[in-house]
């Protein structure tokens, strides 16, 4: 099923509560909160004191979205500030498996991202440890931005995957969701929406989130099956995205 995870980068921080709940009346489903440090990317946003008071808003699960160059320093402090889901980028984790594994040993679904520039079959040695992948269809560091077109075939190609190899995660995308780019987006198989300007933009989280979902049902109904035929992955991808065994390091024989 397609969810929406109203982005709080663009919501009224003056108001951030009554906003939260309005976006969940829409039918909002996860808070996406995007955690900035300067250095990854040209922003600074907020931290795990922020998390642990939006905790006490909304018992929708908290998926923080980590923009910052040292994750594995911040992953005890949110899974103590109520923290669900947390996803670090691809390329800010000198050891990606470590970090994942990390996220996981403290409660929370760990989940990768890659920027517009990353390719999807970097990530096939970890695919099985994510609860979702989040693809990012702009640059990351701002709001507001236009969405990248290629950035559709990213999505289709980790749908493939996800079928060919029989796995479960989600895809999720973040940059320029709106009511010209949603319906292709979820016909490209994504089924997490994270949208902050589209909802909170002009002061109207709940009526944008309920118009933004609609939409994006009407595409889901709509959408190509099955997408695995889509790409033609072969037998080397299905090979080398076997789950490695944490104990003898040799791929499982499926």
């Amino acid at each position: 099923m397609v969810e929406l995870a109203p982005s709080i980068l663009s919501a009224d921080f003056a108001h951030l509560a009554e906003q939260i709940q309005a976006a969940e009346r829409g039918g909002g489903t996860v808070i996406h909160v995007d955690v900035m440090d300067g250095h990854f990317v040209p922003n600074i946003t907020i931290g795990p004191p922020v998390v642990a008071s939006l905790r006490k808003a909304t018992k929708l699960p908290l998926d923080c979205h980590l923009m910052i160059a040292n994750p594995d320093e911040f992953i005890p402090a949110l899974a103590e500030a109520g923290a669900n889901w947390v996803s670090v980028h691809y390329e800010a984790c000198r050891h990606l498996h470590r970090s994942l594994e990390l996220i996981d040993q403290h409660g929370m679904k760990p989940a990768v991202v890659i920027n517009p520039a990353t390719r999807v079959n970097l990530l096939l040695d970890i695919l099985p440890m994510v609860h979702h992948v989040l693809v990012m269809s702009v640059n990351p560091g701002f709001g507001g931005q236009k969405f990248i077109p290629f950035t559709l075939e990213k999505i289709r190609h980790l749908c493939a995957v996800r079928a060919e190899l029989g796995l479960e995660y989600r895809v999720e995308v973040d940059g320029g969701i709106a009511q010209d780019t949603i319906a292709q987006v979820v016909e490209a198989g994504a089924d997490l929406l994270v949208a902050g300007n589209a909802v909170f933009g002009d002061g109207h989280p709940e009526e944008n989130a309920r118009r933004l979902l609609q939409m994006a049902r009407a595409a889901a109904g709509e959408r190509l099956k099955p997408v695995a035929k889509q790409l033609n992955l072969g037998k080397n991808v299905r090979e080398n995205a076997r789950p490695i065994h944490r104990t003898t390091g040799k791929r499982k024989v499926c």
